[in-house]
């Protein structure tokens, strides 16, 4: 019998591995850089199956070249780097790992919240450097968390777990959403409120919103000028949401008082990228979702995935569900 071919875009866990191994004819490409673009046109010519990342960008080109591609399972929450409109098309099924790194986005986006607030990382090379000579009382000073109030963009389940730990600080919390979720304002104690006067009332701006056309560059200038001149921007969802060189400007030139990104417009950032030499700008590198617990689970929900479809079954996270019709 022969087992369906499948391609896993980079070098992921044995974890997958093992779920994989034996159930599909597997390729996969074993190097931390994503495939060049040459490549993955050539290997996915006879693939059923696509495992892939956000470092891949699946579109109508990709599939085309692999005709008979019946999944792509992306190794995300988000799925941006998919058509997913031309795989719809072609009854492609896309798939993501939803859930299994909620608790460490949330997690940290607190800690980018508190890094910032408190000017962690500045005390760090104040230290390093040989700068701290003596205690005085104005000294590295933040901002207290605890108190103050915080807009969630995006109430998601990201953006629940959010609201759930700002419960932990005695925080305001407010959160805009597409549509709004009555169903989910009392369990996290959220209100409801337009994007603007989120932007106007909050201390900590947080963003949790999926990246589509309508929330590409949604923080620009306008938006950055309505926030309070001591308010704090974060972002661990996707860097296109908010328009970084109108972030450069509102933050070296103080329209806020700084920002804490997880992500940004081109990965990995360029080092000459303007906002990381900004002292009140923290960046780490698109990690919010690196625990053991997180990377683990989605390698496992998106080889189930990629699996499940491959055998002719409705896979558990499916992005399209028009597409499947054997219901």
């Amino acid at each position: 019998m022969l087992l369906p071919k499948a391609y896993v875009g980079f070098k992921i866990q044995d974890v997958a591995l093992k779920i994989l191994e034996g159930n599909v004819d597997l390729e996969v490409w074993e190097q931390d850089e994503a495939p060049p673009r040459e490549t993955l046109l050539t290997d996915l010519k006879d693939m059923e199956g696509l495992l892939s990342g956000i470092t891949i960008r699946v579109d109508e080109e990709l599939m085309g070249a692999a005709p008979n591609l019946r999944v792509i399972s992306n190794y995300a929450v988000g799925y941006d780097n998919i058509d997913v409109a031309a795989a719809t098309k072609r009854g492609i099924c896309v798939t993501n790992t939803p859930e299994v790194l909620t608790n460490a986005t949330a997690d940290l986006t607190f800690a980018l919240i508190l890094t910032s607030a408190r000017r962690i990382i500045e005390a760090s090379a104040y230290l390093r450097a040989g700068d701290w000579k003596v205690w005085t009382p104005e000294a590295l000073v933040g901002r207290e968390v605890a108190g103050s109030t915080i807009g969630i963009i995006g109430l998601g389940q990201i953006g629940q777990a959010v609201a759930k730990r700002a419960h932990g600080f005695d925080m305001n919390i407010l959160y805009y959403n597409r549509t709004r979720r009555q169903d989910v304002e009392a369990v996290v104690g959220a209100k409801y409120v337009k994007i603007d006067e989120l932007l106007r009332e909050s201390d900590f701006v947080t963003i949790h919103c999926s990246l589509d056309a309508s929330t590409r560059n949604l923080i620009g200038e306008h938006e950055l000028r309505l926030m309070k001149k001591t308010a704090i921007l974060v972002n661990a969802a996707r860097g296109a949401i908010v328009d970084q060189r109108a972030l450069y400007r509102a933050c070296s030139e103080e329209w806020i008082l700084g920002a804490a990104l997880d992500v940004f417009e081109s990965e990995p950032v360029p080092l000459d990228e303007p906002l990381l030499s900004l002292p009140n700008v923290t960046t780490v590198p698109h990690i919010g979702s690196a625990s053991r617990g997180a990377r683990d689970g989605m390698a496992m929900r998106s080889a189930e995935n990629l699996l499940t479809a491959l055998r002719g079954r409705r896979p558990r996270d499916l992005v399209n569900r028009e597409v499947w019709k054997k219901d």
